[in-house]
């Protein structure tokens, strides 16, 4: 048994019965997984290993071994791969022919740390988390950083090479990872793997972050492998993050509903499948499946209608 409850709610959102599938194995540290609608294929990274695979539910195919080190991804509405680059730096299109774009390296004349984690808003603004974990040898390029700070930013829906906005203190964050939004997209959640916490932010019209404030913490255990990193809603509004363990689920008052074990420390995760009931964990050396009830939070690359 995978699936533990603290809240009966839970249960409406994972079997007791359910079971983790371990898919494809033998990998470095997996992350940034994203499904595909229109191949109908997860697409994720192994960072150390500097490769970029594809999932298609029978076969594991190579798309490239040379991905800048590439850790968090999405897609945007007509299906452009963004991709967080560890070893560049910045923030990357990938256009159907294949061509790579930088959206964002920079930010006041100095190099950005490492772009980590990203999502889309639906009027096509991209947010985005940099801390520093691409600036280490194991993950990225050792280097000092430029900035001197971890935080997190967006860009405007269109425009290459635009200034990022910084959307918090510079000083707010330790470790800035994942982030994602609210279904109605009035809210958006940042996760600090550091300080083991979830902030959560109201969004103004214009896209800036306003009303800070801590909304879980103590997401930690010395014995147990697992920290705050991806993190995503679900269509009902609950909180999927990863943590010690596998993954912890929050209600959206902020109350830890449930957890899934995962025998090994999850990266990052995403809901796929012909019907958006299947989670995908990257956890470690191992890809794994597990079948769920409820579908995620509705993002501009899943609204095809």
């Amino acid at each position: 048994m995978i699936a533990e409850a603290f809240d009966p709610a839970f249960w409406e959102l994972v079997s007791p019965a359910a079971e983790l599938e371990p898919i494809e194995t033998g990998f470095r540290f997996l992350e940034g997984p994203v499904w595909h609608p229109g191949r109908q294929a997860l697409i994720f990274s192994d960072i150390p290993a500097n490769r970029r695979w594809q999932w298609d539910g029978t076969d594991l195919t190579l798309l490239s071994d040379a991905t800048h080190m590439a850790n968090g991804m999405t897609l945007d509405r007509d299906l452009n791969l963004l991709v967080c680059e560890h070893a560049t730096s910045a923030l990357t299109l990938l256009d159907a022919r294949g061509a790579r774009h930088v959206l964002a390296s920079h930010y006041e004349g100095r190099e950005l740390n490492s772009p980590n984690d990203v999502c889309t808003r639906a009027d096509g603004m991209i947010y985005f988390t940099d801390p520093t974990y691409g600036r280490t040898a194991e993950y990225g390029v050792a280097r000092r950083p430029a900035l001197g700070w971890q935080g997190a930013f967006r860009l405007a829906p269109k425009g290459e090479s635009a200034e990022p906005i910084l959307l918090v203190e510079k000083e707010l964050f330790s470790m800035p990872n994942g982030l994602c939004f609210s279904p109605d997209e009035r809210r958006l959640y940042i996760n600090d793997s550091e300080q083991a916490n979830v902030r959560v932010f109201d969004l103004k019209d214009n896209g800036d972050l306003t009303n800070p404030r801590l909304f879980a913490e103590g997401i930690k255990d010395p014995a147990i492998p697992g920290e705050p990193d991806g993190m995503k809603c679900d269509e009902k509004g609950n909180l999927w993050v990863t943590a010690p363990g596998g993954l912890w689920v929050y209600a959206d008052d902020g109350r830890k509903i449930g957890t899934l074990a995962v025998p090994e420390a999850v990266g990052n995760f995403h809901w796929g499948g012909p019907d958006w009931r299947r989670l995908f964990l990257c956890a470690g050396s191992t890809l794994y499946g597990v079948e769920v009830k409820v579908g995620p939070r509705v993002e501009p690359f899943m609204d095809r209608g």
